[in-house]
């Protein structure tokens, strides 16, 4: 096997990108303090040609240096908005029709594995504070909890990582209906 050079990816234009048909996914970040993770969130968007980001509370925005060293461009090509107050971003999108799911630990949450997307369906994925997971309030009105099952002695994943799991999960889900 050879490894594929960058000239023989195929990787879209920024143009391209803004012009392609996007995957039904929102992601919200709930007061995310790293802002390499924020980067490395913007980077995973790109990946799979996630709809928008929404960068909420105490989140840090573009233009930054270190969102740039993770994002490595993406925050020109992903569509952002920075929302102060995530309920209320939440109540919007859940009257427009959009299911929010907080990526969570929580009472009767759906195991990641046992989550299964809906047809014709646009979700919003809610990633939380690196120390405090997603507020309870914006838990409370998520429509539902999905949670990343986790076999070892630790209880937690870096928030970058859960997005790039959780993100896969679902656009992988959505792509095989």
């Amino acid at each position: 096997m050879r490894k594929l050079k960058n000239s023989e990816l195929e990787r879209l234009s920024v143009d391209d990108f803004k012009e392609a048909e996007k995957t039904p996914i929102i992601i919200i970040l709930d007061n995310i303090r790293s802002l390499n993770n924020i980067g490395s969130v913007f980077r995973t968007s790109d990946a799979f040609l996630i709809e928008k980001i929404y960068l909420c509370g105490i989140t840090a925005t573009p233009p930054h240096k270190d969102i740039h060293k993770t994002a490595l461009g993406s925050t020109d090509t992903v569509d952002w908005e920075y929302v102060e107050n995530t309920l209320e971003l939440v109540e919007k999108l859940k009257a427009e029709g959009v299911k929010v799911c907080s990526i969570e630990q929580a009472e009767n949450a759906v195991m990641l594995n046992d989550f299964n997307v809906e047809p014709n369906t646009k979700y919003a994925l809610v990633f939380g504070n690196e120390v405090k997971g997603v507020t309870q309030n914006v838990v409370s009105a998520s429509d539902m909890v999905i949670e990343i099952p986790q076999f070892g002695t630790k209880h937690s994943l870096n928030i970058s990582v859960s997005c790039g799991v959780v993100v896969w999960d679902v656009f992988s889900k959505l792509k095989s209906l």
